[in-house]
């Protein structure tokens, strides 16, 4: 009788991290290119984990079609978001709520 395996016995990240210039409070940002930036000057080795484990929540929304944006608007679930009219990275947005929910941080 055989044997049918559905995907690889292991997961594979290889998800692009890259270490920038950020502006000031910004921790990192989850691109819809599929790579994440995280703040150049965060140095401890914790903390880096924390927010990578963060953004990747966010690629996730983006790859299931949940999550996307453009310079002027953030789009959850089909509903238009202004991003002139929120603080990024606020805990009640939905897709933050998630992302904090999913990475208890």
């Amino acid at each position: 009788m055989g044997f049918i395996m559905k995907g690889a016995p292991y997961f594979n990240d290889n998800t692009p991290i890259y270490s920038i210039d950020m502006e000031d409070g910004v921790l990192g940002k989850a691109n819809n290119n599929g790579t994440i930036v995280i703040n150049k000057d965060i140095k401890d080795p914790k903390q880096i984990d924390d927010v990578v484990d963060h953004e990747k929540v966010h690629i996730d929304q983006m790859k299931r079609g949940d999550l996307d944006y453009d310079d002027h608007n953030v789009y959850w679930k089909g509903k238009k978001y202004s991003r002139a009219s929120m603080k990024e990275g606020a805990k009640n947005l939905p897709w933050e709520k998630e992302a904090y929910t999913k990475t208890k941080k």
